[in-house]
């Protein structure tokens, strides 16, 4: 009996403890919550709140981390100290950010398919080891004398790991967030209005990743468009992302180094593009400034050493008549 009252007892304090590391991001207006918000530490960090806003935090887990910067499309990124926190954070809505929301009144009228074809390998040394903290940007350029709309994205991956076991196929579902962006001279500005779209890709899915988005009807503007993709985490079966650190703590001769756990499927670059059209950024940090993907990013990076600047995404496009 007292076995059985011991037990109960720790399976209360342990639910009590994981309730009081639990915070929900809601809308200061409507307090819905908000999907996904990125939760950054400030130091090249951080986590993402799930679908229903929540997040999980706690001293013990992030002992170093004294201050969240918290951010979200379409409201103010708000700062606020680890020293007790709200159960419920509230973000206040940017009416600037939400009145460049786009809106296109699609007219029926005729239009030709267009694939721009995606660049496909299967070498894992020429792979981008996707991480959390890190955004990838691609830019398509438009017909500048036909409204383009926007059918499908297809995204190269590459669903095994080299360094596995041969013969041992490892189960994963990873869940990521697609971004638009304007193209200011030549780098990824604002964000377009259009939502963000979650998919998830598991170990099932085809290396040439084809994602459906002729519902959210994303036109391609003037100048162009970036597309951008950045992993949130795994997910666990009932495709709910998963509560995770993202990076691990390695002990060194020099201390305490934080290193990001890299998440599958991994990314083909290619080095068959002759432009730099691919552009990166540290989204757990406050400036969050986009690189373009070549030598002055990186002149250990391996793949730019061997010309491999560009992440060989492709896209399916509606090209209407005026």
């Amino acid at each position: 009996m007292k076995r059985v009252v011991l037990f109960i007892s720790s399976i209360l304090i342990t639910t009590q403890l994981l309730q009081s590391q639990t915070y929900t991001i809601v809308d200061a207006e409507k307090s819905q919550p908000i999907s996904y918000a990125t939760i950054s530490f400030g130091n090249g960090y951080g986590l993402f709140a799930d679908n229903d806003g929540v997040f999980v935090f706690s001293k013990k887990r992030y002992a170093d981390i004294d201050s969240l910067y918290i951010s979200a499309l379409g409201y103010v990124e708000l700062g606020l100290s680890t020293r007790n926190m709200p159960k419920k954070i509230r973000l206040t809505p940017n009416v600037d950010e939400l009145q460049t929301v786009v809106i296109n009144a699609e007219k029926k009228r005729k239009y030709s398919t267009k694939k721009r074809k995606p660049i496909v390998h299967d070498d894992y040394f020429k792979c981008w080891l996707p991480t959390v903290e890190s955004e990838i940007a691609v830019f398509f350029p438009r017909n500048p004398l036909k409204p383009t709309k926007i059918e499908s994205v297809f995204l190269p991956v590459k669903l095994e790991d080299s360094r596995s076991k041969i013969g041992k196929k490892q189960a994963f579902a990873t869940l990521f967030k697609m971004h638009f962006y304007r193209n200011e001279d030549g780098v990824p500005g604002k964000p377009l209005g259009y939502r963000d779209v979650i998919f998830s890709i598991t170990d099932q899915s085809k290396k040439n990743f084809q994602l459906d988005i002729l519902d959210r009807n994303v036109f391609i503007p003037k100048k162009g468009i970036f597309i951008a993709i950045q992993v949130l985490g795994y997910t666990d079966k009932n495709g709910k992302l998963q509560h995770t650190k993202k990076y691990h703590e390695v002990e060194t001769r020099k201390g305490i180094v934080k290193v990001s756990t890299t998440f599958r499927p991994l990314l083909p670059f290619t080095n068959t593009i002759q432009n730099h059209n691919t552009f990166t950024r540290r989204i757990f940090y406050k400036n969050r400034h986009w690189q373009r993907f070549d030598q002055e990013y990186s002149t250990n990076n391996t793949l730019i050493q061997s010309n491999h600047y560009n992440y060989g995404m492709g896209l399916k496009l509606r090209e209407y008549e005026r």
